[in-house]
């Protein structure tokens, strides 16, 4: 990708910075995500993303030089409407995609916590957003930023209020993510959260290595956690859960590169209040994904289960707790 001048010499070259730098903000007109909103950034550095204020601000289609990125699942995107929280519902619309918000008070399998029953990852990715605000200022600081506030709330329970921005810049390959959780309840509060980070061919393919710089990895099922390297689609293939525990005190780095197509991703994961990673590896032909789920709770079986490990945080009255990751594309090696 051709290295962008600086903002005011590129306006000398263009009629409108839009032009190689921009943030749509469209609709979806069919299907089941009909009527929904559709934020699309464009950085000019060879990065594409979209981001779906209606569920989550979460992050569905990348691109990177012309490249896709990310994962798409057979469920097509879907409005909030249409989300299923008991069971494996969630599975109806997860629509794969980059990012896909697990929490804010539970997260992993079904499971029943104190009489309440709790669906597959949370209530987290089917929010709908307000105060959508977003910002595009190539010709100042180069800034592209979309914010909005997802609330997750009912009476006589949880009264939960997520902040999301997400961030790039004119000439970026990267993008930041930035949350912040606050209970706005007068009682403690069980939180969990999980970013479900989706990549797929072509840069998941026969040979793609995975880098985590973990100080433990332990597989979900009790087996041998296996190399880095992924192999090619097998048919039937099972799903693998490896949770790896990231060093301590700063920003860890998570790559995963294919020497072949020439591109890398590096995920950077503040370790403070997220200290593990799930990684995802599912071959089965027809699917063919990785996940990259960096998580605050060690435990992926529920609440239920986390709270019986002692591994169940919350938050008190009034507590803020900031999520902070990034993402990046950039050339092999």
């Amino acid at each position: 990708m051709r290295e962008l001048p600086p903002a005011r010499a590129l306006r000398a070259r263009v009629g409108a910075l839009r032009q190689v730098c921009r943030i749509d903000r469209l609709a979806y007109e069919d299907g089941a995500a009909r009527g929904t909103r559709l934020v699309r950034v464009v950085t000019g550095g060879g990065l594409e993303f979209e981001l779906h204020p209606d569920r989550c601000l979460d992050i569905g289609h990348v691109t990177y030089d012309g490249t896709p990125m990310a994962w798409s699942a057979p469920a097509a995107p879907a409005g909030p409407a249409f989300a299923e929280h008991t069971g494996t519902g969630w599975q109806r619309t997860f629509a794969g995609g980059l990012l896909a918000t697990g929490g804010l008070d539970h997260f992993g399998s079904p499971s029943a916590d104190q009489g309440v029953e709790l669906g597959m990852h949370g209530r987290a990715s089917a929010l709908p957003a307000r105060d959508l605000n977003t910002r595009a200022a190539p010709d100042g600081d180069g800034a592209l930023e979309v914010s909005a506030v997802m609330e997750q709330a009912r009476l006589f329970g949880e009264n939960l209020r997520l902040e999301r921005r997400v961030t790039s810049r004119l000439g970026a390959t990267g993008l930041a993510i930035e949350d912040t959780l606050t209970n706005q309840a007068p009682e403690p509060w069980p939180h969990m959260m999980l970013y479900h980070m989706n990549l797929g061919w072509p840069l998941v393919d026969d040979g793609t290595t995975v880098d985590i710089p973990a100080t433990r990895v332990e597989a979900r099922d009790g087996a041998e956690p296996g190399g880095p390297a992924v192999g090619p689609p097998v048919p039937g293939a099972g799903e693998r859960v490896l949770r790896h525990d990231l060093p301590p005190g700063g920003r860890t780095e998570i790559t995963v590169a294919n020497a072949g197509l020439g591109v890398a991703c590096v995920i950077g994961v503040d370790t403070a209040t997220l200290p593990y990673v799930f990684q995802w590896r599912m071959p089965a032909s027809g699917v063919y994904a990785l996940g990259i789920e960096p998580a605050d709770t060690p435990v992926m079986d529920g609440r239920a289960a986390a709270r019986a490990a002692g591994a169940l945080g919350s938050l008190e009255p009034g507590e803020s707790r900031v999520y902070r990751l990034d993402v990046r594309f950039r050339p092999y090696g």
